[in-house]
């Protein structure tokens, strides 16, 4: 439900390696920059990844958004490399390469063979400290974002509708802001908003470096010597509180859009497992989310779309690993005949059935057994390693807690998962959003396209 651009809906669950051959090794340099790496021999191949404590939920009013700019003006060069020639050579020596940017987190990455890593690693030690931030540069990357915008929100009707429901759901939490940014401050970036924010965050005691694959961790804690002990370190000030302040009742919009079909989407304010007053309600929470939507036999799909036919699609969602404090949210399509309204009642019907009746066990084994499969199918990828070990240590959890989440999720009991149905799905902690489509050849002037 919730996209972060270009890392999506794959950080909302974290793969675990509870039946991994190797262990995690962490070796800290003295400039600061933590090297964490997974040994995995299966294929002569390495993922090594960049991870940045900054993201969205860190910025500032006025330049919502720098963190995502910025990360397009990341390959635009530096002083040893022309604009253009870091993905050159990545390509050259048979790797792929991007990055993303997410509300807690910048990470950048490449697939490599594994004699190529050192390529890797110059090449990010470099750009880690020495940018080049070119004003011509970030007039074509603006022209790029404005598109990018266009396509991912303004053209997009859920998109469009999150964004407007995040911004009336949070009152004082950085979470109200879109990651891409709002149009009037990605037309004022200028060089100098850039060039602070990358001297700011973009430092070897800002950073992670995570590498899975066929290596080994000493060798990767020589080259990372090798290649990043030398760069500066920032003052890095820890951020100023940013806790949303209690909501004392329901929210409710329309959001009017050219779309095709009605939604609506429903969010309540809970906690994350950062943030959670008791460890356990998180994953109790992760659970109560499967047991909504974890598959084709969860109740929203096995009671709404196939059952009574309510609904052509309905979904929950909520991010066990969010810096702050996030929404549990739930949303649907109406079938034909049916309304927005009608899916507002079947929904909140749901939650009800969770609080008033324990979920049998059963149906809570089900869905301990698909977290597991789950596990054990991304503990494949290299890449989803190396991610969640990243994203874990990024937020401020720790990658400790990769190996945690199958034992955790496994302690959850029908009693916790109704206790956390009562604390916290409750009205006064409740945000509406209803879609209302308008007609899709109607003109929209409100918001600048793109090239």
């Amino acid at each position: 439900m919730k996209l972060n651009l270009l890392c999506a809906a794959m950080l909302c669950l974290p793969m675990v390696s509870a039946h991994s051959a190797t262990k995690t090794s962490e070796h800290v340099l003295a400039n600061g920059l933590k090297v964490l790496v997974k040994e995995d021999h299966r294929s002569p191949v390495v993922v090594s990844q960049v991870w940045y404590k900054v993201g969205s939920s860190y910025e500032p009013g006025g330049i919502t958004g720098i963190s995502h700019m910025l990360e397009h003006m990341m390959f635009k060069g530096t002083d040893k490399h022309a604009v253009g020639e870091f993905s050159r050579i990545i390509a050259e020596n048979g790797g792929d390469e991007n990055a993303f940017t997410g509300q807690d987190y910048t990470a950048y990455f490449q697939t490599m063979a594994a004699d190529k890593l050192p390529v890797s690693l110059e090449l990010e030690a470099d750009r880690m400290r020495n940018l080049h931030l070119l004003p011509e540069e970030l007039k074509k990357e603006l022209q790029v974002v404005t598109e990018e915008r266009r396509m991912r929100t303004e053209d997009n009707p859920q998109a469009k509708m999150q964004e407007h429901f995040n911004a009336m759901a949070y009152t004082n939490s950085p979470y109200k802001h879109p990651v891409i940014g709002w149009p009037a401050d990605i037309a004022a970036y200028s060089v100098e908003d850039l060039q602070a924010w990358y001297q700011r965050w973009y430092a070897p005691n800002n950073a992670t470096l995570v590498v899975v694959g066929d290596v080994k961790a000493d060798d990767v804690f020589a080259l990372a010597e090798k290649y990043f002990s030398a760069l500066k370190t920032s003052e890095i000030k820890p951020l100023k509180p940013q806790t949303e302040i209690e909501q004392l009742g329901v929210r409710k919009m329309t959001v009017k859009v050219p779309a095709k079909l009605p939604s609506i989407v429903m969010g309540y304010k809970v906690p994350a497992l950062k943030t959670a007053e008791h460890e356990w309600e998180a994953y109790a929470l992760e659970v109560l989310a499967g047991v909504l939507d974890g598959g084709s036999s969860a109740r929203l799909t096995s009671g709404l779309v196939r059952g009574k036919q309510i609904a052509v699609a309905a979904g929950a969602g909520y991010v066990l690993t969010s810096r702050l404090a996030d929404l549990f949210e739930l949303e649907a399509t109406p079938a034909e005949g049916k309304t927005v309204a009608d899916m507002e009642t079947a929904l909140k019907a749901e939650v009800t059935k969770l609080q008033k009746t324990l979920i049998s066990d059963e149906e809570l084994q089900r869905i301990k057994a698909q977290v597991l499969a789950s596990a054990v199918y991304e503990r494949d990828s290299n890449f989803y390693q190396a991610m969640q070990l990243g994203m874990l240590e990024t937020v401020g959890l720790g990658w400790q807690r990769a190996d945690e989440y199958v034992s955790k999720i496994n302690q959850v009991t029908a009693a916790q998962v109704q206790e956390v149905a009562l604390k916290y799905l409750v009205e006064d902690h409740l945000n509406i959003a209803y879609l209302e489509p308008q007609a899709i050849n109607k003109t929209t002037t409100n918001v600048k396209g793109g090239k």
